[in-house]
């Protein structure tokens, strides 16, 4: 067992992303996240919900993520930028070549997003 020490924070962490693929297969991407504490994440968020003009509910709605997720289509190539690293698609990892896997693939850039956010709010990396 690897004994624990807090501050020792990585500067990344890798993670092989599985998504359905449109024919029916399974698809997998390769992905090198940028680590961010849960806190750190919640700054994150916060800033992608400003820059989508998003505002708390005032008729006890709950916030979504998917919802939010929606709103901002066009910037889910950013917000896929602003988490990765690195990727092991023969593509080079910039905004033209994302938002073409998110047109083509929407499943893997979903699944992109939530195996991130599933890793720094809930420490996750298993399925």
């Amino acid at each position: 067992m690897a004994k624990i020490k807090l501050g020792n924070r990585p500067a990344s962490f890798k993670k092989t992303v599985s998504f359905d693929m449109l024919e029916g297969g399974k698809g997998t991407i390769e992905c090198v996240f940028k680590y961010r504490t849960k806190s750190e994440f919640g700054e994150f968020i916060d800033k992608l919900i400003e820059a989508a003009g998003a505002t708390p509910k005032d008729d006890g709605e709950k916030f979504s993520m998917a919802d939010l997720m929606d709103r901002t289509s066009g910037a889910n190539a950013d917000y896929i930028l602003d988490v990765l690293q690195g990727w092991n698609l023969d593509e080079d990892l910039n905004k033209s070549n994302v938002q073409q896997l998110a047109d083509e693939l929407p499943a893997a850039a979903a699944a992109i997003m939530e195996t991130y956010r599933t890793a720094v709010t809930e420490g996750r990396l298993g399925n």
